[in-house]
């Protein structure tokens, strides 16, 4: 299979509809119907149901939707680290590094530093993501190496080495009723009429539905939290600039949250081996 090919159907499979795609990839409905129809003949294989009212996956169109992605996640990724291996054999070495905006401060600070002190560091760019945006980064490339939170961020198929690990805390406006608790249960939390918990955007950009209001940033959802609109369970390093009119209270029953480093096995990068035992010796 081509990658024109795997983008057409990725295309496809997405809008369920040809001509959405067709406007989508800039081409004609009629060259892509049948280069889908030619897919499916060399595959021995239907990928999709037509009928009347539209069409859908079948299973075999759902595995290759999977796959598809998943290959095309690599040959974009070979691009970009191709390109950044050119430039470090000019002698533009550089790093780059993905992190959930407001998560983990302090500790990608001292891993910067200890970095930074290495005797053959490189620059190192820091990319800052928003929730869950971090494993996609790293895996089609545009990163080298990224900082993940377990159980959040997927992890599969990075190699990663465990960083901190951490409780979780509820942030609650300041004058809130639970706000002087010493600790609170996550039943207690969650089942806040007043102060619903956010929706986070899924992948694809939408969110979920629920009574909580749609944030994109740890500042907005701070904000929110401030003016009575919501509240928030975050990892214990999310207490650390907190406004006087935000306050933490432990959450004892909520999941531990580890931050592991994240890079991809195939990696042969001596600068990404050399930011990973930086980060480990700590």
């Amino acid at each position: 299979m081509e990658t024109r090919e795997l983008r057409y159907f990725v295309a496809v499979a997405e809008e369920l509809h040809f001509g959405r795609a067709a406007r989508r990839l800039g081409i004609a409905q009629p060259p892509l119907s049948r280069a889908i129809a030619g897919l499916e003949r060399r595959l021995d294989a239907a990928l999709l149901e037509r009928g009347g009212r539209g069409i859908a996956l079948t299973g075999a169109g759902a595995v290759l939707l999977r796959e598809a992605r998943a290959a095309l996640d690599a040959v974009e990724a070979a691009e970009r680290r191709t390109r950044r291996a050119a430039l470090a054999a000019a002698g533009r070495p550089a790093l780059v590094l993905a992190a959930k905006a407001g998560a983990s401060s302090e500790l990608l600070a001292k891993l910067l530093a200890a970095y930074a002190a290495e005797p053959d560091a490189v620059a190192v760019d820091v990319v800052l993501c928003g929730p869950g945006e971090q494993a996609p980064v790293l895996r089609d490339g545009r990163a080298d190496v990224a900082l993940l939170h377990r159980p959040f961020d997927d992890t599969a198929g990075f190699d990663t080495e465990d960083l901190h690990t951490e409780g979780q805390v509820a942030v609650l406006p300041a004058g809130h009723p639970l706000s002087t608790r010493p600790h609170l249960l996550l039943a207690e939390v969650t089942g806040l009429p007043d102060l619903p918990l956010p929706r986070w955007p899924r992948p694809d950009g939408t969110f979920p539905h629920g009574p909580g209001p749609q944030v994109r940033d740890h500042t907005q959802l701070f904000q929110l939290i401030a003016l009575g609109r919501a509240c928030a369970v975050v990892p214990e390093a999310g207490r650390v600039g907190l406004g006087d009119d935000l306050t933490a209270v432990p959450v004892l029953d909520a999941p531990r949250v580890t931050t592991v480093i994240a890079w991809p096995p195939h990696s042969r990068s001596t600068a990404v081996a050399a930011l990973v035992r930086a980060a480990t010796a700590r």
